[in-house]
């Protein structure tokens, strides 16, 4: 006759083990099977900007490759609004099952935190870093008619006329905005700061010599450079580029002085290490793709860049301690 008592001492002990060691074997098992059947439906990337701009025509370069290494189609899916949050916000809201995607820009992960007094996102807590996508750089360049040839000529110029010399940007906080103070805060100067709404007006402007210099991506740049109204002076990497080998660092007239634009991938935290290993894995073999590295770069993009998870960790890391000093000290807010 039983009595319904559970086993109690050692042999209670060992079959508790061998239940938990169980229990954890079929766990191993479930997660590296649904990592396996990873994906089995298509899975979209949000973009956290308007359509039609730099994030957005790498993340379409991107995805027919990646979802066709994949094996399933990767969406593009546009949520701009509030300087990437609305996006991003919406890639922590998700599930953390590997199908939905941030490409993230230095905003929403590495600026946005130290620039806006409240997130809908925790930017450390809520997204497991996948790689990076892009690693680039700006080009400083003037106005046509600004009495200056080089970097050392628009510090003195600046000296010589304090708060009077104006560099435009896309917006305040935005990455052209940081460039630029940074410029100041390491040179020892003073300029104006002039936010437009974009990278379109602010070059406009510049090239219309309503404000004296822009440090941006070269890509938009590029049609202005060429017709002769802006004048590219120097590059913000720590080496000269590749594209542009004549082109001097500003770091060859103020040492260590580097700004880097990365894009990236990031999931939801949570999602299972064997999905990130996985989509990790196709998209550095996609980057790595001369094809995809020869269209990119005709088109203006920085050229494509795979990494390790933990590298885009460490870098997402260092480049918002780096950001969050240049807008403690310059005392900027965006909202």
């Amino acid at each position: 006759m039983t009595t319904g008592r559970l086993p109690h001492g050692p042999a209670a002990a060992g079959m508790s083990r061998r239940a938990a060691l169980g229990g954890l074997l079929g766990l191993g098992a479930a997660t590296s099977a649904g990592a396996q059947a990873w994906p089995s439906r298509p899975i979209r990337m949000i973009v956290p900007f308007a359509p039609g701009g730099g994030a957005d025509i790498t993340a379409r370069f991107v995805a027919e490759p990646l979802g066709a290494a994949l094996g399933q189609p990767i969406v593009i899916e546009n949520r701009g609004g509030a300087g990437g949050t609305i996006g991003t916000a919406a890639v922590a809201q998700a599930p953390a099952d590997g199908y939905t995607l941030l490409y993230g820009t230095p905003g929403p992960l590495i600026t946005n935190p130290h620039l806006m007094a409240s997130l809908p996102y925790d930017a450390a807590r809520d997204f497991a870093p996948v790689s990076v996508l892009t690693k680039g750089a700006y080009v400083m360049a003037l106005h046509r008619d600004v009495p200056a040839r080089n970097v050392a000529e628009v510090i003195a110029l600046a000296r010589t006329r304090p708060g009077q010399l104006t560099y435009a940007s896309s917006g305040v906080g935005a990455g052209s905005h940081l460039a630029g103070e940074l410029l100041c805060i390491e040179a020892g100067i003073r300029m104006s700061h002039v936010p437009f709404r974009g990278t379109g007006p602010a070059l406009q402007e510049t090239a219309a010599g309503r404000v004296t210099m822009s440090i941006d991506s070269y890509g938009p740049m590029l049609p202005l450079l060429q017709a002769g109204n802006l004048r590219a002076i120097a590059v913000t990497s720590a080496t000269r580029m590749p594209e542009l080998p004549d082109l001097p660092t500003i770091a060859e007239t103020i040492p260590r002085f580097e700004v880097t634009v990365v894009n990236y991938v990031c999931v939801r935290s949570g999602t299972s290490p064997p999905i990130i290993a996985r989509l990790n894995e196709a998209l550095v073999r996609v980057l790595s793709d001369p094809g995809l590295d020869e269209r990119m770069r005709a088109a203006g993009s920085s050229p494509p860049q795979g990494s390790t998870p933990e590298e885009l960790g460490a870098l997402l890391r260092s480049e918002s301690a780096k950001w969050g000093e240049v807008i403690r000290r310059a005392g900027i807010q965006a909202g």
